[in-house]
C-alpha cells in the first residue's frame, strides 16, 4: 500500500478497527499542545469562517480551539497516523468533524473541496514522541521505526540497513543538518548486520560514540541524525511540495493557509511558495521580472509568527516552531500591461 495514495473515513461515532491504533495507551488522552494557537485562529478569524481542513490532525488541539471558535463551522481533519485518528473519534464532536486516515497528500481526494481555513501543522507530536514503540526518540528505547503511518513505507531500521550510501548522506548531511555526516554515515554502514540499527537506543549510542568529545552542542549529539532519518523514511519534504499546491487550489478566494515548520528547509519551501503566490521574488536568484509574476493574493505577515517566551515556557517543543500565513486573492497580474 502506497503511504500517499490511500485515504480512509472514519465515522467518530463507531469505533474501527485499525490494530495499530489499538496497540497505542490511552487512546482518548493525549499529551500534545498545540502550538501557536491563538495566531492561527486570528488568522482564521479573517475569513468567512464556514470550513476549515486540519491537515494534521495530531493531538487534536487545533481542531478543537476552531470548533470552539467558530461554532458553526464544519471541520475536516486527516492524520497519517492511525492512532490520532482513534483519539479524535473520541474528542471531537461527531455531527461537526469529519475524520480522514491518510497522508495530507491526499487532501485533493476529500470529498469538499472548498475552505476558508487550511492548517499544516509539520512537527511530531508529543505523542509521537512519547511512545518508544514509535521510535522517534532517542530518549526512549525502542525499534527504529518513526513512519508516520505505521500500515505501509519502510521501517527506519530497514532504511538504514538497506538504502544506498547517498541516500543516507542525503538523510543526515542534508535533512538532518549535520556538519560531520561523513562519520555517522561511515558508522551506519559498518553497522549492518550487528543488530545496532534496529533500537532508538543503540542507534543513539552509536552515533554519539563517532562524534568527538570535542563536538558540543546545546543538543544531543544523535539530534540531528534522528531528524534526517525521520524526514527520509516519511518523504516528508517532497510531501510538502507536492501537498502546498493543492492547499491552495483548496482554498476559497480569501481563505488563509496557515503552515507551522520546526525544520529550516520545511520553512524555506514554504516562503518560496507563499512568495511566489503573493507575486514576490521567491529568493535571490528569481530574475523573473514584473511581467512574468502574478499575485494570487497576499502574505498575512512579512516574518513568520514564533512562539513567544511564555508560550516557549509552557511547551519547550514549541521554541523552533514558524508560522506562516497566506491568503488568497483574486489574481493580479504585476506587469501594468492589457
Amino acid at each position: 500500500m502506497s503511504c500517499v495514495s490511500a485515504l480512509y473515513s472514519f465515522d467518530i461515532g463507531r469505533k474501527p478497527a485499525m490494530r495499530a491504533a489499538q496497540e497505542e495507551q490511552a487512546m482518548g488522552e493525549t499529551t500534545h499542545i498545540p502550538v501557536l494557537v491563538s495566531a492561527i485562529l486570528e488568522a482564521f478569524r479573517r475569513t468567512d469562517g464556514r470550513t476549515f481542513l486540519d491537515c494534521t490532525l495530531g493531538g487534536g488541539g487545533h481542531s478543537r480551539a476552531i470548533l470552539e471558535t467558530f461554532p458553526n463551522a464544519k471541520l475536516w481533519a486527516m492524520d497519517a497516523d492511525a492512532a490520532a485518528i482513534e483519539r479524535a473519534r473520541i474528542s471531537l464532536p461527531a455531527d461537526r468533524a469529519h475524520i480522514y486516515h491518510g497522508n495530507f497528500v491526499t487532501l485533493d481526494k476529500l470529498p469538499q473541496r472548498n475552505f476558508d481555513g487550511i492548517l499544516l501543522d509539520l512537527g511530531v507530536s508529543s505523542d509521537q514522541l512519547e511512545n518508544g514503540e514509535r521510535g522517534f526518540s532517542f530518549r526512549l528505547d525502542g525499534p527504529m521505526d518513526m513512519r508516520m503511518d505505521r500500515s505501509c513505507g519502510r521501517t527506519a531500521e530497514e532504511f538504514l540497513e538497506t538504502e544506498s550510501r547517498s541516500e543516507l548522506i542525503e538523510a543526515i548531511r542534508n535533512y538532518g543538518e549535520e556538519p560531520l555526516w561523513k562519520k555517522i554515515v561511515d558508522a551506519i554502514e559498518a553497522a549492518r548486520g550487528t543488530g545496532k540499527l534496529s533500537r532508538t537506543g543503540s542507534f543513539a549510542e552509536l552515533v554519539r560514540r563517532v562524534l568527538p568529545t570535542s563536538y558540543r552542542t546545546k543538543i544531543d549529539p544523535a539530534t540531528r541524525a534522528f531528524q534526517g532519518i525521520r524526514i527520509a523514511v516519511n518523504g516528508e519534504l517532497n510531501a510538502l511540495k507536492e501537498a502546498l499546491p493543492k492547499a491552495f487550489a483548496a482554498l476559497e478566494v480569501g481563505g488563509v493557509l496557515a503552515v507551522i515548520s520546526f525544520h529550516s528547509l520545511e520553512d524555506r519551501i514554504v516562503k518560496q511558495y507563499f512568495r511566489e503566490w503573493s507575486g514576490l521574488p521567491v529568493d535571490q536568484f528569481d530574475s523573473r521580472t514584473a511581467d512574468e509574476r502574478v499575485a494570487r493574493g497576499q502574505l498575512l505577515v512579512d516574518k513568520p509568527i514564533v512562539p513567544d517566551v511564555e508560550e516557549i515556557l509552557r511547551n519547550p517543543r514549541s521554541r523552533s516552531a514558524k508560522l506562516r500565513l497566506f491568503r488568497k486573492g483574486e489574481e493580479e497580474f504585476l506587469g501594468g500591461g492589457d
